[in-house]
């Protein structure tokens, strides 16, 4: 369904993302994983036509979408952190991202319920709580129900109810037939929602596969062990 091919991408000197093909596929959870600095967020960038690959290029259903901005309407995308205006309120929020999408947020009350949004949505960000914020960030990626989400450590500041709930939700997306792309740290959501794991370390992917190949190939005892084995010793691909 989507398949990265061949991306490479350098900074001056640095090298970001060397040769990377990845496939993702319809219904399905897919963990990018690395160190800070990996490439991760570049490959996340040219996915969403914010950054140009030196080489290589991006297919969605056999389309190349590099640089294709309208391609962008296929995709929910949640931020790491929630860089929005704090004078705005959630649902000035909401009405300024339909406009830009020029699209009906479907699932927008769906949303505010499940996550327990009704009495934030009225407020200035600057007074919500991070975890409320990330609920709105969360809100505002995945009410266009589109068919590719991407999600940038979506748990992070969230209750432990929070968490279970969002859990519940994208595995109910996938099940749907959502693509979905998820970067975390935490291994025990990556553990519980992964079909297929992606590991990067210095802008090369070293690892790609499921949870149980990985801590086979490893001959490890769980998901922490193997994936410290392969930050240690490097390339299983």
């Amino acid at each position: 369904m989507i398949k990265f091919n061949n991306i490479s991408k350098t900074y001056g000197l640095n090298k970001v993302l060397n040769d990377v093909s990845i496939e993702l596929n319809q219904c399905s959870i897919n963990t990018f994983l690395g160190p800070n600095g990996s490439g991760k967020t570049t490959l996340i960038k040219i996915l969403l036509s914010l950054v140009k690959p030196d080489s290589g290029n991006i297919t969605y259903y056999d389309k190349n979408v590099i640089n294709d901005v309208s391609f962008k309407n296929n995709i929910g995308y949640m931020t790491q952190i929630a860089n929005y205006p704090d004078n705005l309120t959630a649902n000035d929020l909401i009405s300024l991202v339909t406009k830009i999408r020029n699209t009906n947020p479907i699932l927008k009350d769906e949303l505010i319920d499940r996550f327990y949004l009704s009495d934030a949505l009225s407020k200035p960000l600057k007074h919500l709580s991070g975890g409320t914020k990330q609920k709105v960030n969360l809100l505002i990626s995945l009410m266009f129900d589109s068919p590719v989400i991407v999600l940038d450590e979506p748990s992070v500041g969230l209750d432990p109810q929070s968490v279970k709930i969002l859990k519940e939700y994208i595995l109910g997306l996938k099940k749907n037939g959502k693509t979905i792309l998820m970067t975390s740290h935490i291994l025990q959501d990556v553990d519980e929602l992964s079909d297929n794991m992606n590991v990067l370390m210095e802008g090369n992917l070293v690892y790609s596969g499921s949870k149980n190949s990985l801590i086979n190939d490893t001959n490890s005892k769980n998901l922490e062990d193997a994936i410290i084995s392969i930050y240690t010793k490097g390339n299983l691909c």
